[in-house]
């Protein structure tokens, strides 16, 4: 596999975000972070590679704060026979503000950003200090004493089976050339919806894709175990278990050393606080997005290890198991009349997009524009910085589906940009789009070792193609649609949400034409009565994980809390709220919920108020608030990178 260096916690474009149609999924994802970093005088690895996977946790520093393993777990849990394949899952973790040896040591809380296939470490490098500020005490433990009931914890992030700098990888492409035009030639053909032949040809390259990527096991040709059918999310689930198991053994090794430098009663109380909990660890634990899917399938298949589970941006199980029950995005259209509504009530100063007569007036002025596009393709000539381009429908809706998601950033663009198209301006939009083409190139160590092998695996090019392998891999109802069936389904997205009917629907044809079949598919029992309540969040509009699913899934884990914020856009992350990030610390920390019926209000909306608001907002909280409001305004802003 090409040597894939382990990130810093990078800094990154705001809005520099391809703009396209990746695979069949059409996403806005960002650039890879910066793969390098220096820490001088630190002995670290520079790749994974370097980092022997161990079945047990061993730790390796890798920048800032950050340490890095690879975990050895078994394919087929259920083989016996010693010989089973492997996967080397890459954790990264931020260790906790105390020493596990000190009784305010809290745990270790796995995270998972959604996908399916997000890359934990990445979220863990990225957000893991803004999300330590949310779950730990309130107060600085330098300045607290040790006896006190505050606790700290470690943040562990990992990527899932087959995804990310987890080998072996899902592998659909010879070399990373073949991949990027293979994507440039989806993104030019368009998305569902963008002509009358859109989903004969959608259908057509799906065929193409899975024929091979869903069969053919290039890590390992001659295998009984082909890795297609090794990374379901039930054996995600599995693996979590295993971390959580293979923690709390290290967890125990740092407590021996402790007591082997010198024994005492305080030495004596470490052990005892660090013992390692055989087969009964618990689970610390907080997924947005499809990581609540992870985190709902581990409550049903392991109940008794909860201990504490927030799930933020719920989705239904028996929905995306199954295809059983309400369409997803049945709120998507409210977030989209909310875009009018603020729009109006910023005025031509904060909306861009105003125009007079109203929300409705202003949603009709858009909707005619986007319907102009999809008629017809606005070209733009070449200047001294690209090419020619051609602004698509495709292209509107990348920036519509976005702005759904994530309204509080996003809103202010998408009426800049739509503003600038309904005077005839498409240099923006043009410029924007072609920022964000990327090329590749082959390592060294991809050419010699030639197509198909493990050096020419990037891990931060398979993100879509693992989530493909996963989804249908879980989703297997979606993998026997005929086209016939697909166009009923279609129809019911696009009648249930027009602006984002289009989007889900090709969301759902990613598993057309695959072939691989899960060796231990997860079908229920769904829900379960858990160790511990979970505590389950949504926002009151939600584009795809609506609040009708997170409350579905509150009665399918009896006791559980149901806590609501009170704005629009895809998790909690949307908007900041700090009432939210308050009801998560006091879960985190105390165990108990918020009482029922709680609404959180968000700290901020979209195009409302001056462009300095939040700034003015921060001066006025105090200094415990200020950085509560700090860490979550930082996770609004990377939103974009975990939504797909």
């Amino acid at each position: 596999m090409e040597k894939s260096r382990l990130p810093p916690r990078p800094r990154y474009t705001r809005w520099g975000l391809p703009l396209a149609a990746v695979l069949t999924f059409l996403v806005w994802p960002v650039p890879w972070p910066s793969r390098t970093w220096i820490t001088p005088d630190v002995p670290v690895p520079l790749t994974w590679d370097e980092i022997t996977p161990a079945q047990s946790l061993e730790y390796h520093n890798c920048g800032d704060e950050f340490q890095c393993a690879r975990l050895k777990v078994p394919m087929d849990y259920k083989r016996t026979d010693g010989n089973g394949r492997t996967f080397a899952l890459a954790v990264v973790r931020l260790p906790a503000k105390v020493p596990v040896t000190d009784p305010r040591y809290g745990g270790a809380i796995l995270i998972n950003p959604g996908g399916p296939g997000g890359p934990g470490t990445m979220q863990a490098f990225l957000s893991g200090p803004d999300l330590q500020q949310i779950v730990d005490a309130e107060g600085d433990p330098s300045e607290t004493r040790e006896s006190t009931v505050d606790k700290y914890f470690d943040i562990i992030g990992f990527d899932p089976r087959g995804a990310g700098s987890t080998t072996p990888p899902v592998m659909c492409f010879p070399d990373p050339v073949s991949q990027r035009n293979w994507e440039l030639q989806v993104a030019t053909e368009g998305m569902l919806g963008s002509g009358w032949d859109a989903l004969q040809r959608n259908w057509q390259r799906t065929e193409a894709l899975n024929s091979g990527c869903s069969v053919y096991d290039m890590s390992s040709l001659e295998t009984d175990e082909p890795m297609m059918s090794f990374v379901n999310t039930r054996l995600v689930a599995e693996d979590m278990l295993t971390i959580i198991e293979r923690h709390g053994e290290w967890r125990e090794k740092q407590g021996q050393a402790a007591h082997k430098c010198h024994e005492s009663d305080e030495t004596r109380a470490i052990l005892e606080r660090t013992r390692w909990h055989r087969g009964e660890e618990p689970l610390l634990y907080w997924g947005r997005s499809y990581g609540t899917l992870l985190g709902s399938t581990f409550a049903s298949l392991f109940p008794d290890r909860v201990n504490r589970a927030v799930l933020d941006g719920v989705v239904d199980m028996f929905k995306y198991y199954q295809g059983k029950g309400k369409n997803a995005i049945t709120d998507a259209d409210a977030i989209f009349e909310r875009f009018g509504q603020y729009c109006n009530e910023a005025g031509l100063a904060g909306c861009p997009f105003y125009i007079d007569g109203g929300a409705d007036a202003i949603k009709e002025a858009y909707w005619q524009l986007e319907k102009q596009i999809l008629n017809a393709s606005i070209p733009v000539m070449a200047s001294a910085l690209r090419g020619p381009e051609v602004v698509t429908w495709t292209d509107i809706k990348a920036m519509q589906r976005v702005a759904i998601y994530q309204p509080l950033l996003a809103f202010p663009l998408l009426a800049r940009r739509m503003n600038e198209l309904s005077k005839g301006n498409a240099v923006p939009a043009a410029d924007f789009k072609h920022g964000n083409h990327f090329g590749a190139c082959p390592s060294n160590a991809c050419s010699r070792a030639g197509p198909w092998s493990a050096e020419c695996a990037r891990a931060q090019d398979n993100e879509l193609y693992a989530m493909s392998a996963i989804l249908c891999s879980d989703a297997e109802f979606l993998t026997t649609l005929s086209m016939e069936e697909f166009k009923i389904m279609w129809d019911e997205l696009t009648a249930d949400s027009y602006s984002l009917g289009d989007y889900w629907a090709q969301m759902q044809l990613s598993c057309v034409g695959w072939k691989a079949k899960p060796k231990y598919p997860f079908r229920g029992p769904f829900g379960g009565n858990t160790a511990h309540p979970l505590l389950i969040v949504s926002n009151t509009l939600d584009p795809v994980t609506p609040l009708h699913s997170a409350q579905h899934m509150a009665q399918m884990f009896p006791g559980s809390g149901l806590l609501q914020q009170e704005s629009e856009g895809h998790t909690t992350i949307a908007a900041p709220s700090i009432c939210i990030a308050k009801a998560i610390r006091n879960y985190f920390q105390t165990g108990v919920l918020p009482a029922a019926g709680t609404l959180c209000q968000a700290d901020l909306k979209p195009l409302v108020g001056s462009p300095d608001h939040a700034a003015t907002l921060s001066e006025s909280l105090s200094p415990a608030d200020r950085k509560l409001f700090k860490a979550l305004m930082a996770e609004v802003e990377r939103g974009p990178m975990f939504s797909v």
